[in-house]
């Protein structure tokens, strides 16, 4: 193993900034209640008869208990009765898609939370077999889930496989019991090792784990042992993500000894030894945060830039439309965004009035769609090329001089090279990239606070 990884000074300084995750740009603290119902609902018409296939993306916003560190939207539901009803509603909001769509063609599904499989078996069943009957499933068509492994049986596994799911994304986190008992999610090794068994038993072998730094407790000692612990495991995919404290937005979090959080120095050191752990096991970096096999579709995307950044993470989905059904769930079109209400009350009160539940989102204006693609390349490619960008959008290069020179300090470092009209990231990219970026969101200052960039 290579010698332990001591971020400079400098370097620390830099991973210490605000910045958003640019998973969209411009990024929902930007949202307003501008973008109506109304507008929206024009929209999806507009997709309709652009004819092009969508994504979907449904949010099941429970969980049988609530982690600490979480910072999704979701809530505890100890019995089914509420869990039934948000179903029934789904149906609802589907069906006033539907009306808006058509039978449009559909080439990724993604169900994510809270916890997607509490939803009760026959509820699960109905919702897949209403998306298909009112929409055309591609026949290639990637149907993913996210599962917390506490919950993967061998029976509920080959219900997901029936039914089409053909790739998982395991929360693992951690596997070290101080660190579960300190973030309330307690999922010792075999546990996690018994629902890759039923995933895989079930015929599912595209499997994810994600994985957690920063967490209360955590050292390189517990990262290192619970990455080569899951690398055992052979997942298809997996990603490493940094528990964003934001106990200003989460009341939970509140929960989380703040005296327990590794500092700046040692988030930086326990991402980079998770990166080099699972590289030296045969997995490619994709992007800051994801890592896959190398004939994995995701890596062959990454090879011939075709790789993209939506809500979901790192992806190939080439789709210009994804739908997002459920309360909170964020849509992004060819013209803009739409959120649709976060409290369950006020999405379930507007689709029984018969209107799509959106409560605000973002309109693309100026050079929106620009600056977006810029961002998009820094994170997916670590370099841009400037001036090709703004060509494709008919657009001046000159629009980005005052970027360029903010730039400055991390050019002088050796980080990140301007010739031209490109700009490389060189050196630290994984915790650096979400900064470069931030040097050209038009929007940042204007409100909104956002986790470390490391």
């Amino acid at each position: 193993m290579n010698a332990p990884f001591i971020p400079t000074p400098s370097l620390i300084d830099v991973a210490r900034r605000m910045v958003p995750r640019y998973t969209s740009y411009p990024t929902a603290p930007h949202f307003s209640p501008a973008v109506t119902a109304e507008t929206y609902g024009g929209w999806l018409e507009k997709v309709r008869d652009r004819g092009e296939a969508i994504s979907l993306y449904l949010h099941v916003p429970f969980c049988r208990t609530i982690c600490n560190y979480c910072g999704c939207t979701t809530k505890a539901a100890l019995r089914d009765d509420p869990v039934r009803a948000y179903a029934a509603s789904i149906h609802d909001e589907i069906a006033l898609f539907a009306e808006r769509l058509g039978p449009v063609e559909v080439s990724h599904i993604h169900w994510g939370g809270g916890t997607p499989n509490i939803l009760p078996p026959d509820c699960f069943e109905a919702l897949v077999r209403d998306l298909g009957n009112r929409f055309r499933f591609r026949p290639d068509m990637e149907h993913a889930i996210e599962l917390d492994p506490r919950h993967v049986t061998a029976e509920g596994a080959r219900r997901l496989a029936d039914l089409g799911i053909n790739r998982a994304s395991l929360g693992v986190q951690t596997l070290d019991a101080a660190v579960q008992k300190a973030i309330a999610r307690i999922q010792p090794l075999p546990v996690v090792e018994a629902s890759f068994a039923h995933l895989r038993n079930a015929g599912i072998t595209a499997i994810n784990a994600d994985l957690m730094y920063g967490l209360p407790l955590q050292t390189l000692d517990t990262i290192r042992d619970t990455a080569e612990r899951v690398l055992a495991l052979e997942p298809s995919r997996f990603a490493i993500f940094g528990y964003a404290h934001v106990p200003w937005m989460k009341a939970h979090q509140r929960l989380i000894d703040e005296a327990a959080l590794p500092d700046a120095v040692e988030r930086i050191r326990q991402a980079a030894l998770a990166r080099e752990i699972l590289e030296r096991g045969g997995y490619v970096e994709i992007g800051i945060d994801h890592f896959a096999l190398p004939d994995d579709a995701l890596t062959l995307a990454q090879d011939e830039r075709r790789l993209h950044r939506n809500f979901q993470g790192y992806t190939d989905d080439a789709a210009t439309t994804l739908i997002g059904i459920g309360a909170s769930s964020i849509s992004r079109t060819p013209w803009g965004f739409a959120q649709n209400a976060p409290d369950n009350h006020g999405w379930r009160r507007a689709i029984e009035s018969g209107r799509l539940p959106t409560v605000r989102g973002k309109a693309y204006e100026g050079d929106d769609l620009l600056r977006a693609a810029v961002i998009e390349d820094l994170l997916c490619a670590f370099e841009v090329d400037l001036a090709e960008v703004a060509a494709r959008h008919g657009a001046s290069v000159d629009g980005f001089e005052d970027d360029v020179r903010r730039l400055a300090p991390l050019v002088n470092a050796g980080w990140v090279e301007v010739r031209g009209s490109r700009v490389a990231i060189r050196r630290h990219r994984h915790e650096i990239a979400r900064v470069v970026a931030a040097e050209f969101d038009a929007y940042l200052g204007r409100g909104g606070r956002h986790s470390t960039a490391v």
